[in-house]
Protein backbone atom coordinates (compact mmCIF):
# COMPACT_ATOMS: atom_id res chain seq x y z
CA UNK A 1 0.00 0.00 0.00
CA UNK A 2 2.99 2.35 0.49
CA UNK A 3 3.24 3.05 -3.24
CA UNK A 4 -0.40 4.18 -3.24
CA UNK A 5 -0.21 6.54 -0.25
CA UNK A 6 -0.18 9.59 -2.53
CA UNK A 7 -3.25 8.32 -4.37
CA UNK A 8 -5.86 8.33 -1.58
CA UNK A 9 -9.44 9.03 -2.63
CA UNK A 10 -11.91 10.21 0.01
CA UNK A 11 -15.25 8.45 -0.57
CA UNK A 12 -18.64 8.48 1.13
CA UNK A 13 -21.22 5.69 1.12
CA UNK A 14 -24.85 5.79 2.23
CA UNK A 15 -26.69 2.91 3.84
CA UNK A 16 -30.23 4.15 3.30
CA UNK A 17 -32.84 2.27 5.31
CA UNK A 18 -36.61 2.27 5.48
CA UNK A 19 -39.36 0.12 6.95
CA UNK A 20 -41.64 -1.82 4.61
CA UNK A 21 -44.31 -4.08 6.16
CA UNK A 22 -42.54 -3.86 9.55
CA UNK A 23 -39.22 -5.10 8.07
CA UNK A 24 -36.12 -2.94 7.69
CA UNK A 25 -34.83 -2.63 4.13
CA UNK A 26 -31.61 -1.28 2.62
CA UNK A 27 -31.51 0.61 -0.66
CA UNK A 28 -29.20 -1.04 -3.20
CA UNK A 29 -28.70 -0.75 -6.95
CA UNK A 30 -27.26 -2.39 -10.04
CA UNK A 31 -25.88 -0.70 -13.14
CA UNK A 32 -28.44 -1.13 -15.92
CA UNK A 33 -25.81 -1.38 -18.68
CA UNK A 34 -22.96 -2.94 -16.66
CA UNK A 35 -24.21 -5.93 -14.66
CA UNK A 36 -20.59 -6.92 -13.97
CA UNK A 37 -20.40 -3.88 -11.64
CA UNK A 38 -22.44 -5.87 -9.10
CA UNK A 39 -24.79 -4.67 -6.41
CA UNK A 40 -23.82 -1.44 -4.68
CA UNK A 41 -25.03 1.28 -2.32
CA UNK A 42 -25.12 4.98 -3.20
CA UNK A 43 -21.85 6.82 -2.78
CA UNK A 44 -19.09 8.74 -4.43
CA UNK A 45 -16.21 11.14 -4.09
CA UNK A 46 -15.93 14.04 -1.69
CA UNK A 47 -15.44 17.29 -3.59
CA UNK A 48 -12.60 19.66 -2.61
CA UNK A 49 -13.60 21.70 0.45
CA UNK A 50 -16.74 19.63 1.04
CA UNK A 51 -17.36 17.98 4.41
CA UNK A 52 -18.21 14.27 4.40
CA UNK A 53 -21.77 14.68 5.77
CA UNK A 54 -22.69 17.14 3.02
CA UNK A 55 -21.00 14.84 0.48
CA UNK A 56 -22.96 11.73 1.46
CA UNK A 57 -26.31 13.53 1.40
CA UNK A 58 -25.46 15.12 -1.98
CA UNK A 59 -24.28 11.82 -3.50
CA UNK A 60 -27.29 9.89 -2.18
CA UNK A 61 -29.75 12.44 -3.55
CA UNK A 62 -27.97 12.73 -6.91
CA UNK A 63 -27.79 8.98 -7.46
CA UNK A 64 -31.21 7.92 -6.13
CA UNK A 65 -33.38 10.87 -7.07
CA UNK A 66 -34.80 10.79 -3.51
CA UNK A 67 -34.93 14.17 -1.77
CA UNK A 68 -36.44 13.17 1.60
CA UNK A 69 -33.38 11.50 3.12
CA UNK A 70 -32.63 12.02 6.80
CA UNK A 71 -29.12 11.82 8.20
CA UNK A 72 -28.98 9.43 11.18
CA UNK A 73 -25.30 8.89 12.02
CA UNK A 74 -21.80 8.15 10.84
CA UNK A 75 -21.02 4.43 11.03
CA UNK A 76 -17.26 4.55 10.61
CA UNK A 77 -14.23 4.94 8.36
CA UNK A 78 -12.33 2.19 6.54
CA UNK A 79 -9.08 2.53 4.60
CA UNK A 80 -9.22 0.10 1.65
CA UNK A 81 -6.57 -0.77 -0.92
CA UNK A 82 -8.49 -1.02 -4.19
CA UNK A 83 -5.82 -2.78 -6.28
CA UNK A 84 -7.62 -6.11 -5.72
CA UNK A 85 -10.55 -4.57 -7.62
CA UNK A 86 -8.38 -3.24 -10.46
CA UNK A 87 -8.09 0.34 -9.19
CA UNK A 88 -4.63 1.79 -8.43
CA UNK A 89 -5.76 3.72 -5.38
CA UNK A 90 -6.49 3.63 -1.70
CA UNK A 91 -9.93 4.74 -0.60
CA UNK A 92 -10.70 6.45 2.69
CA UNK A 93 -14.31 5.28 2.95
CA UNK A 94 -16.73 7.14 5.21
CA UNK A 95 -19.97 5.20 5.84
CA UNK A 96 -23.23 6.79 6.96
CA UNK A 97 -26.70 5.71 7.92
CA UNK A 98 -29.58 7.63 6.32
CA UNK A 99 -33.31 7.03 6.53
CA UNK A 100 -35.96 7.38 3.87
CA UNK A 101 -39.34 8.13 5.46
CA UNK A 102 -41.50 7.98 2.33
CA UNK A 103 -39.77 5.41 0.08
CA UNK A 104 -40.51 4.95 -3.60
CA UNK A 105 -42.26 1.62 -4.29
CA UNK A 106 -40.69 -1.34 -6.04
CA UNK A 107 -37.77 -0.64 -8.32
CA UNK A 108 -36.88 2.48 -10.26
CA UNK A 109 -34.17 3.78 -12.52
CA UNK A 110 -32.22 6.90 -11.66
CA UNK A 111 -29.28 8.46 -13.50
CA UNK A 112 -25.86 9.55 -12.29
CA UNK A 113 -25.32 12.63 -14.44
CA UNK A 114 -21.80 13.52 -13.28
CA UNK A 115 -19.81 10.36 -12.44
CA UNK A 116 -16.74 11.13 -10.34
CA UNK A 117 -14.62 8.45 -12.04
CA UNK A 118 -14.58 10.25 -15.38
CA UNK A 119 -17.00 7.84 -17.06
CA UNK A 120 -19.20 9.74 -19.50
CA UNK A 121 -22.66 10.19 -18.02
CA UNK A 122 -25.43 9.71 -17.55
CA UNK A 123 -25.20 6.21 -16.04
CA UNK A 124 -28.46 4.34 -15.37
CA UNK A 125 -28.88 2.68 -11.97
CA UNK A 126 -31.75 0.31 -11.09
CA UNK A 127 -32.63 0.79 -7.42
CA UNK A 128 -34.56 -1.54 -5.17
CA UNK A 129 -35.16 -2.20 -1.48
CA UNK A 130 -33.52 -5.37 -0.10
CA UNK A 131 -34.68 -6.75 3.23
CA UNK A 132 -31.88 -6.06 5.68
CA UNK A 133 -31.52 -9.72 6.57
CA UNK A 134 -31.33 -10.67 2.86
CA UNK A 135 -29.05 -8.03 1.35
CA UNK A 136 -27.17 -9.49 -1.64
CA UNK A 137 -23.37 -9.45 -1.63
CA UNK A 138 -22.20 -5.91 -2.24
CA UNK A 139 -19.40 -5.21 -4.72
CA UNK A 140 -15.88 -4.17 -3.74
CA UNK A 141 -16.36 -4.62 0.00
CA UNK A 142 -19.23 -2.14 0.30
CA UNK A 143 -20.84 -4.46 2.83
CA UNK A 144 -18.05 -3.87 5.38
CA UNK A 145 -20.27 -1.78 7.70
CA UNK A 146 -23.50 -3.80 7.32
CA UNK A 147 -22.99 -5.61 10.66
CA UNK A 148 -23.49 -2.23 12.39
CA UNK A 149 -27.07 -2.18 11.03
CA UNK A 150 -27.99 -5.61 12.42
CA UNK A 151 -28.15 -4.70 16.11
Amino acid sequence: MDRLENNINKKVYAYIITCINADRHLLVFNHVNSPEAGTQVPGGSVEPGENVVAAVVREAQEETGIENLHFIKKLGVVIRDMTEFGLPEVQERHYFLLRCVDPPDGTWISYEKTPSDGTPGPIAFRFYWARLDKVPELRAGLDEMLPKLMC
